[in-house]
């Protein structure tokens, strides 16, 4: 790719380092050649206002690359059953939800909505650690609002089923929840007993 006719380098160096907006940008290193000065080609935001995503080319190799921009935010630690402590990671919580959903008519994009939605409740709740059953029961109620199936294949995992009584359980609880609220059915045989 050519640099544009009439701009020195020394003059694109400038404007790499002072921006369009007349404002000092971030230098980034190029990942091809190792050079501090690039220009911003394209910028656009994602995960719904969350992320800058910026396409970049290096001022001296001429290369292309992306760059990620996001808010730091608190760092949250996982308290886990035994008392081990790591990281919160949203990458986590997809992966579980998408082998839960496997073969199933659940979206990639529907997935990651959940998991930005469990990520953002987590972080708003303003503190350093938080338990992992708090964040297995954000995940275990987004899968019973989202697909039945998907639902009961993380709850068993989750819940650590050990026998088939404990599915039935959660079926049968699925069951009274989609049952409809009327009073209910009288069959033919207590019909005709009444009559």
């Amino acid at each position: 790719m050519e640099r544009q006719a009439g701009m020195s380098l020394g003059e694109g160096r400038r404007a790499a380092v002072v921006g369009d907006s007349g404002k000092l940008d971030a230098r980034m290193k190029c990942p091809f050649c190792g050079h501090l000065e690039d220009r911003v080609l394209d910028s656009r935001t994602s995960r719904e206002g969350h992320c800058v995503k910026r396409r970049r080319e290096c001022l001296e190799c001429l290369r292309r690359f992306t760059t990620y921009e996001q808010i730091e935010e608190l760092q949250v630690v996982v308290v886990k059953k035994d008392g081990r402590r790591e990281p919160f990671d949203r990458a986590k919580i997809l992966r579980g939800m998408r082998l839960a959903c496997l073969k199933r008519p659940v979206s990639a994009d529907t997935l990651e909505q959940i998991a930005d939605e469990i990520e953002r409740a987590i972080y708003n709740l303003g503190q350093r650690e938080v338990s992992s059953r708090l964040i297995g029961e954000h995940v275990v109620e987004a899968m019973r609002r989202l697909d039945p199936v998907a639902y009961v294949r993380f709850a068993s995992v989750y819940r650590d089923f050990q026998d088939a009584t404990e599915f039935q359980e959660i079926v049968d609880r699925l069951r009274r929840e989609a049952a409809p609220a009327g009073p209910p059915e009288r069959s033919r045989s207590s019909r005709a007993a009444a009559s």
